[in-house]
């Protein structure tokens, strides 16, 4: 294999050093845990001439997902609360942009620190996800990403596949992508930053497959960053992917790390998480800490914060998509910041970290944090764009072609129970499914979060107004699952449902998307099951029997159980399809044309009682 860059090299030669220094403590873990680097520019240690705090800027985002340009409808807007109580939407994110606000964040000050928390990569549009996210990790090399914590979508591909972003390689079967000037394959360098996955173990060796922590120093002034992903990973990809790991419970995990970092001299410690928090307004901007500290959020994070140990002194997380910025108590009762940056690079937050050098800790009490909009009224970052422009060269002959028509948007909202991409995709998949020799399906169920992007009628290129591409297709449905039909008995189906706001749904509701025809009943003023009104369920005006048993059509994702839907793993009589994006392109092209687009679907399918 070809030298690595010096970055890596140094990285390297960190960990060697931080093995021999800490010797017993870290034995047990992987090369490349204990590294050393930053990209301060502070004056030195304590002592003459220096103060005894310094301030230590950590810019951070998370859930990018692959989006270098900038998204589009309803996934590139983010909303702002004014003043008087009104609200207004503004454009957001891009990569060009990103790295526009990122550098001129890091002006004038003398330590910054950029860090993720997860799901850089994985459901990403054509332009990433064409060539196994290269384009986005060599982006992230570019913006200076420090670290971050892997997410469940690092595992979509699996493990091996994380493994070839984070030390770099081509793809086992596609190669590489690009040639250098002498026309050789151009070799794949990998991620210049660690990602970490202290929670994320062979079953087999106990050992964490990537880094569990990394240590950030400039100067004297040193951060430990420990990254975990969400203990429930397995229940949201692809088993096979994931085979032979273990993933561990997410506290229990950061506080074993605090305590070996405190061993190492390391107090100053923040957490980067993959699991977060719904707070209860979609501004960007609202007050979580109103009427108190953290009052304002609910979701898996609010455990998550307080218990965590008070030797980590602040929470970087994501996996929701929400924006805020909370102060959640921990164990000790002080307040301890928690923050994520929505989704999409449409926000980044910046949080101030007092470091005292002194004790070498954080001052808590200083610790600010606000989220700020990734804007698109400032200039394109050049090297983005030349990055962007470079890789869509090699995807136009695919992205380009167009696939259907549309008569105006279609959108997936993302606080929408039923949306009208759903009804389409669901529609789609059962007309694919239908047919006797096809698996005879009767409905369609799919799950919401592997609907990517809305369908947007404005031309994102020189396609026309209205022409739907197989880029923008493939950004609606990345994941390229294979379709299937199975049986599955009235109850089981009933039960599905039921499992939509229950068991693992009940905090935050999966709401499966379902075909025409199927209709029923989802009253939110009940709690658990009891949301869905059992007799409401129909099928084509009649009511679901128990006993009876239905051709049903889902992804294998879901046929596997996925997204907490534990019944569909008992199906039967499985019979396995062409794959979603397959289906949906095929239903663009039966029904729309050039003169008869596509239309938006009502929503009429479940009756929402509030």
């Amino acid at each position: 294999m070809s030298a690595t860059p010096n970055r890596k090299r140094g990285r390297m030669l960190a960990a060697v050093a931080g093995l021999t220094t800490v010797g017993a403590l870290v034995a047990a873990m992987p090369a490349g845990a204990a590294e050393d680097r930053g990209h301060g520019h502070g004056h030195g240690g304590y002592g003459y001439g220096h103060d005894r705090t310094v301030d230590v800027q950590l810019l951070s985002f998370n859930d990018l997902h692959g989006n270098l340009q900038p998204p589009a409808g309803s996934s590139g807007r983010v909303t702002h609360t004014n003043e008087d109580g009104t609200t207004k939407t503004i454009d957001a994110g891009g990569v060009e942009y990103l790295a526009t606000h990122l550098r001129e964040a890091r002006k004038n000050h003398k330590y910054s620190i950029t860090a993720a928390a997860g799901d850089m990569v994985g459901a990403s549009p054509l332009l990433s996800g064409l060539f196994h996210d290269e384009p986005t990790v060599e982006a992230l090399n570019k913006l200076d990403l420090d670290v971050t914590s892997v997410g469940n979508h690092e595992f979509d591909e699996g493990y091996k596949e994380l493994k070839r972003l984070q030390y770099g390689g081509c793809h086992a079967t596609d190669g590489c992508y690009e040639k250098n000037a002498k026309g050789k394959p151009k070799y794949f360098w990998g991620a210049d930053f660690p990602y970490l996955a202290a929670n994320v173990t062979k079953e087999k060796s106990g050992r964490p497959i990537l880094d569990p922590y990394f240590v950030w120093e400039k100067n004297g002034v040193k951060i430990g960053f420990i990254g975990v992903t969400l203990e429930g990973t397995p229940n949201i990809v692809s088993a096979e992917g994931i085979k032979g790991l273990k993933f561990s419970d997410e506290v229990e995990t950061i506080n074993k790390y605090s305590r070996i970092l405190e061993r190492q001299g390391v107090k100053s410690i923040v957490a980067l998480l993959h699991e977060g928090g719904l707070p209860a307004s979609s501004s960007y901007n609202y007050n979580c800490d109103s009427p108190g500290p953290g009052n304002g959020i609910s979701g898996p994070i609010v455990d998550i914060a307080k218990n965590v140990s008070p030797q980590v002194d602040a929470l970087i997380t994501g996996h929701t998509h929400q924006a805020y910025a909370c102060t959640i108590p921990d164990p000790a009762g002080n307040p301890r910041m928690v923050t994520s940056a929505a989704s999409f690079g449409r926000l980044y937050t910046d949080t101030t970290l007092t470091y005292d050098r002194r004790t070498r800790d954080i001052v808590r009490t200083s610790v600010a944090s606000a989220n700020h909009v990734v804007t698109r009224d400032v200039a394109k970052a050049e090297d983005m764009t030349q990055l962007i422009d470079r890789w869509n060269t090699l995807a136009a002959p695919i992205a380009n072609r167009p696939v259907g028509y549309i008569s105006g948007d279609i959108d997936n909202p993302a606080d929408g129970l039923e949306k009208p991409l759903g009804n389409l995709i669901t529609d789609a998949q059962l007309e694919s499914m239908a047919p006797a020799d096809k698996g005879g399906a009767q409905i369609a169920l799919m799950n919401p979060g592997g609907i990517r992007a809305p369908f947007v009628h404005k031309a994102s290129g020189s396609e026309g107004d209205g022409v739907v591409t197989y880029g923008e297709a493939f950004t609606v449905q990345p994941f390229t699952n294979m379709m299937t039909a199975v049986d599955l008995t009235g109850a089981q189906l009933i039960t599905a449902l039921q499992q939509q706001v229950s068991g693992a749904n009940q905090a935050a509701p999966k709401i499966l998307q379902v075909s025409k025809g199927l209709t029923y009943t989802l009253d939110m003023t009940k709690t658990g099951a009891d949301r869905i009104v059992a007799d409401s369920v129909k099928l084509n005006g009649e009511a679901i029997d128990p006993a009876k048993t239905y051709r049903v059509a889902m992804n294998e994702f879901l046929a596997g159980g996925g997204d907490g839907f534990a019944v569909l793993k008992e199906h039967k009589n499985k019979l396995v399809g062409g794959s979603d994006l397959d289906a949906l392109i095929a239903y663009f092209a039966a029904h729309s044309s050039a003169s008869g687009p596509i239309a938006a679907p009502a929503t009429d399918r479940i009756t929402v009682i509030k």
